[in-house]
């Protein structure tokens, strides 16, 4: 865990990497290039790249135009203004048809720090789980950030892909395999299940060393995509350990740990706790401190463990 990128930075890096590969790619930006990081791909790509300004619901369906003429475009902007005040036009210009359209959504979560509640978006993977058909990727680090660009590229349909602002650590080495809807065991336990998905997937490994000092067996997973989630995977967790916690950099709404209780419940029930944004708005502050505030640090994730484990048969 020793050099941190942002997965923001990771996919400008991986969209002008790809766009050589891929000559049908374009990515279109809502005047937030330098921070989306698509500007790495004006750079290298100047005439496949759009700016289509501060309008990002015309942004999608100029995607979707593009989409029909055979290209695979990437729509980047903020997390709140892509699954937010976009909503709409990608319900019904890129789901209900199921086109191609790449949604690039960076500055997701609580982790965009001082910008505040406002830019906060906690709501965004409960809002595209609501669109049939749509994929919802969301890397841990900047080596799945990558590989997860390349497998949107691969599949035809639409897809969100969420990243953040901060930096953190790399996790994964280049031997590490990607695939949409699977999801990865990254440790063996027997006590507890911590599955996580994004920034939280640091955390959870983090919480798994505080709790083995307390002679408590953890397993961890990566959960990167959301939709569809891994249901296999999740149910040899329930059965391996009887309690899961779920860590997700989210709102427990309509998140990761609704999408886990919702598929162990009607499948093989065993007691589940969440670790993510509870029924409230953020608030502005330095991304690490309100990773704390929030409670979705390591040692908040090993005390819900506790708990979990103690509502078990």
């Amino acid at each position: 865990m020793a050099d941190k990128i942002a997965t923001r930075e990771a996919y400008g890096k991986a969209l002008a990497e790809f766009g050589a590969v891929y000559e049908n790619l374009v990515v279109l930006d809502a005047d937030l290039a330098a921070a989306t990081k698509t500007g790495i791909f004006k750079k290298a790509f100047p005439e496949r790249f759009f700016d289509c300004g501060i309008a990002e619901n015309n942004m999608i369906g100029v995607a979707t135009g593009l989409s029909l003429t055979g290209k695979i475009p990437f729509a980047s902007s903020f997390a709140m203004f892509a699954a937010g005040r976009s909503y709409e036009q990608i319900r019904n210009s890129v789901g209900y048809p199921h086109n191609n359209v790449k949604i690039g959504a960076t500055h997701a979560g609580i982790t965009v720090g001082e910008d505040g509640a406002t830019h906060q978006c906690n709501e965004d993977i409960a809002l595209m789980r609501t669109i049939p058909g749509m994929v919802i990727l969301n890397p841990a680090d900047a080596v799945e950030a990558r590989l997860a660009v390349k497998a949107a590229i691969e599949y035809v349909g639409p897809v969100y892909l969420r990243f953040g602002r901060m930096a953190v650590p790399i996790l994964f080495d280049d031997n590490y395999k990607f695939e949409i809807g699977k999801g990865v065991r990254l440790a063996e336990g027997k006590d507890v299940s911590i599955v996580a998905t994004g920034i939280e997937v640091e955390q959870a490994l983090l919480a798994r060393e505080l709790l083995e000092n307390e002679g408590i067996s953890a397993s961890v997973v990566n959960i990167s995509t959301i939709k569809p989630i891994d249901e296999a995977l999740l149910l040899e967790e329930a059965k391996n350990c009887g309690a899961i916690v779920t860590c997700e950099e989210h709102t427990i709404i309509g998140g990761l740990g609704a999408s886990v209780c919702e598929t162990l419940s009607e499948k093989y029930p065993v007691p589940v706790l969440r670790v993510g944004i509870n029924d409230e708005f953020g608030r502005s502050g330095p991304a690490k401190e309100l990773v704390t505030y929030y409670h979705l640090d390591a040692a908040s994730i090993a005390e819900k463990a506790k708990e979990v484990i103690k509502l078990k048969k």
